[in-house]
């Protein structure tokens, strides 16, 4: 196989660190004001809610420029694209850093990561496949994602303890700081592909990117897929930004809430690294996304319905490790099943639908007075429809063509 004979550039892992930082950093500035809400409303003037703001508009921005940072992405390559990003991210954070009592410059600064945040997020199956062999890629994908979860954990460890030995203004200088830095590492350090490609000749052949829209668009795989990262994202993210109102439902205390959130964010982490290496050994996507799909059902009803720690804590980690940690498997198998669109498009269809399930956060809001001030109903109306999800994917989902060839060319 012409695969195995491709001589890899030993400069992927450089890219890939810097990659790696940008994309901690960007979290990083996405999170931190979550743990020091009160804090930081103090120092702004302002009320918490107002806060909240800060951190919702990432999810709200994302949604109107991941298209056209797809786009950008596609057309103009892994380097520029995402180093424009990276700028964006470097001088808005920066901005916050040096105006760290000004409310307007905070949204001002806000906004300006947040149009950055889709080139970066929105690019990690285009770096796969510049990079790295097919047979490599779910996992570099997966092992870039821990970047999301690295970044999310410091933004919440770090930013009491900082405010407390440096003040509000210190905390956010040395964020400002530090994002301008890994900025300008993946400027200088990155490169836009390797001196000798990474896939085998005609691989890296793609579509135009309006063009590859539409053939996406068209694919029933793309609708059954989407769908299930749809519900799955939410019932997670729910647990994530609910888990005060969830938890004082199941009579759990602060600290076993900040302990099965730990849990929750350690599976991910763990299934981001676990999963996408048994799909790339085995060569298999389809079975891959089943399987963690279907045990996301069993461990939302037992978040909700369980009682007692132990059930809680075994459903929380089946939770991040099935859903977050099959992720990077989805993203890579829409890289495949859509080819020769661009990576890129891909990539930012299922990430628009993994952000875009933040909206099932607000309908589980307005739906808790319905039923009697209370989110189970609604996590377990979400786990029936993602085992409905889950059988459509069964009798529909079709196997990557890739893994398909793939695994017919070992056995010859």
């Amino acid at each position: 196989m012409e695969e195995q004979h491709l001589k890899l550039d030993s400069y992927r892992w450089v890219v890939l660190a810097v990659f790696m930082l940008i994309n901690i950093m960007v979290q990083v500035l996405w999170i931190c004001y979550a743990p020091v809400a009160m804090l930081a409303a103090a120092a702004y003037k302002v009320r918490r809610e107002d806060i909240d703001l800060l951190a919702n508009m990432f999810m709200l921005i994302y949604l109107v420029v991941s298209i056209p940072a797809s786009w950008a992405i596609d057309t103009y390559g892994f380097k520029k694209a995402v180093g424009f990003g990276a700028v964006l991210m470097g001088t808005f954070g920066m901005l916050r850093a040096l105006f760290p009592t000004n409310y307007t410059m905070a949204i001002v600064g806000s906004i300006g990561i947040s149009i950055g945040q889709p080139f970066l997020l929105n690019a990690f199956t285009k770096f796969a496949a510049v990079w790295f062999p097919p047979k490599q890629r779910a996992t570099i994908t997966g092992v870039i994602f821990l970047a999301l979860f690295l970044g999310i954990g410091l933004g919440e460890v770090l930013g009491p303890g900082l405010v407390a030995t440096y003040g509000f203004d210190g905390m956010q200088l040395i964020y400002g700081i530090a994002s301008a830095i890994s900025a300008l590492l993946f400027v200088v350090l990155a490169r836009a592909k390797p001196l000798v490609p990474a896939s085998p000749p005609g691989e890296e052949v793609r579509a135009l990117v309006l063009d590859s829209l539409k053939q996406i668009l068209k694919d029933r795989n793309v609708y059954v897929l989407s769908l299930a990262l749809f519900l799955a994202s939410g019932i997670v993210n729910g647990v994530f930004t609910l888990i005060n109102g969830l938890g004082m439902e199941l009579s759990l205390t602060v600290n076993q809430s900040m302990l099965l959130t730990a849990l929750l964010l350690l599976g991910g982490i763990v299934g981001s690294i676990v999963i996408p290496l048994i799909s790339d050994m085995l060569e298999r996507r389809k079975i891959i996304l089943l399987i963690s799909v279907f045990l996301a059902v069993p461990a939302t009803l037992g978040i909700v319905l369980g009682r007692g720690l132990i059930i809680d804590t075994i459903c929380f980690f089946i939770m991040g490790f099935a859903v977050t940690g099959v992720t990077p498997v989805a993203y890579q198998y829409g890289a495949e099943i859509t080819f020769p669109a661009p990576e890129g498009t891909s990539n930012g269809i299922f990430a628009l639908v993994v952000q875009a399930s933040g909206f099932l956060i607000v309908l589980m809001d307005a739906l808790r007075g319905t039923f009697h001030h209370s989110y189970i109903p609604s996590f377990v109306g979400l786990a029936v429809l993602l085992a409905g999800a889950a059988f459509l994917m069964m009798m529909f989902l079709s196997e990557s063509p890739k893994m398909t060839r793939s695994s017919k060319s070992s056995q010859a």
